[in-house]
């Protein structure tokens, strides 16, 4: 396939509000147009857009699927995602049209721990229905048997997916006097687990037995799709507690509804959900649940960041290399 001219100012179109700082730098560097309102582009609007700009810079709200991609101009050449996620993107529909797609890996790593970490402290410890009380006006003081929950020093955390952000988990957990466990599409050097005091598990049956709180940080794929279903939620312990900040569609929903309700486990903290921003109200009447906005990512120092490689992205591009994160054949 025959490479296309890549313009000097290239034709941008960003799908959402970004920081002030990172659409001003793209409007110095691009013919950039910006989404002022802010509200999720709809499918006619992403399909507009697709035709009209050189580089389409979408958010996890965008669905890029193929047949979108399949009516793109010939124009678009890079979708350049603000995020590191790339489950929103037909990743083979845009490899066969020759439209190259990067993300931003990295840059929300330390985000998204710290606030994976704070979930697993608020759900055993019951932080968010203190809160609650309080605010509700509700509280009658201090007493011995008042807002008891677990300690987490001296439990098991289990990780599922062990990339940047498992591992930096995994190193902020140890400080709290958790034990560790993964399980993890291929096993980490034996040097990696040393130094994080991790213990490698097998299968995942073998990880939700054996795990007092588990934490899922794997990428939304085939393999993972489902992969925490109803069968797997029975394998966890009953006083053990599910916290998810990486794609609600890894754990069946429902079945998670119905082991919270139930009582099968102890609690979850949720920061992603199956239908955003639509929250399955069931969720919301559960006490032993802490629910967060998708906000594991939200720090301006991160935002900021993830902007900066986009835009770093872009510019490798139009001066003819290949951009530094490029998605490549067998990411997922």
């Amino acid at each position: 396939m025959a490479k296309k001219p890549r313009p000097a100012k290239p034709r941008v179109i960003v799908t959402r509000r970004l920081p002030p700082s990172v659409e001003a730098r793209m409007a110095e560097l691009f013919d950039a147009s910006f989404n002022v309102g802010d509200a999720a582009m709809g499918r006619d609007e992403l399909a507009a857009a697709m035709t009209q700009c050189d580089v389409l810079v979408p958010t996890i709200t965008d669905q890029i699927d193929d047949a979108l991609i399949a009516g793109a101009s010939e124009r678009l050449q890079l979708i350049a995602s603000f995020g590191s996620g790339v489950d929103h993107i037909d990743l083979a529909a845009a490899r066969a049209k020759g439209i190259i797609v990067t993300n931003t890996p990295g840059v929300l790593t330390e985000d998204t721990a710290d606030m994976t970490m704070a979930l697993i402290l608020s759900v055993p410890r019951r932080l968010a229905e203190g809160e609650k009380l309080v605010r509700a006006g509700q509280w009658r003081g201090w007493s011995p048997s008042g807002m008891l929950g677990h300690r987490i020093g001296g439990k098991k955390l289990g990780i599922i997916g062990m990339g940047r952000i498992g591992r930096a988990v995994a190193s902020r957990a140890r400080a709290f006097g958790l034990s560790i466990a993964y399980h993890n599409r291929h096993r980490l050097p034996f040097e990696v687990e040393q130094e994080l005091e991790a213990t490698w598990c097998g299968t995942i049956d073998e990880l939700l037995t054996g795990s007092d709180i588990v934490s899922i940080h794997c990428p939304l794929n085939g393999d993972s799709r489902g992969v925490i279903d109803a069968r797997r939620i029975g394998l966890m312990r009953r006083n053990a507690y599910l916290i998810n900040t990486s794609r609600a569609e890894i754990t069946d929903e429902g079945a998670l509804i119905a082991a919270l309700s139930e009582g099968r486990i102890a609690g979850a903290g949720l920061d992603v959900y199956t239908h955003e921003p639509a929250v399955d109200p069931r969720l919301s009447d559960l006490s032993n649940v802490v629910l967060l906005p998708h906000m594991g990512s939200a720090t301006f120092e991160g935002r900021d960041a993830t902007g900066a490689r986009v835009i770093a992205n872009i510019r490798s591009w139009v001066d003819g290399h290949r951009p530094p994160n490029q998605v490549l054949e067998g990411w997922v």
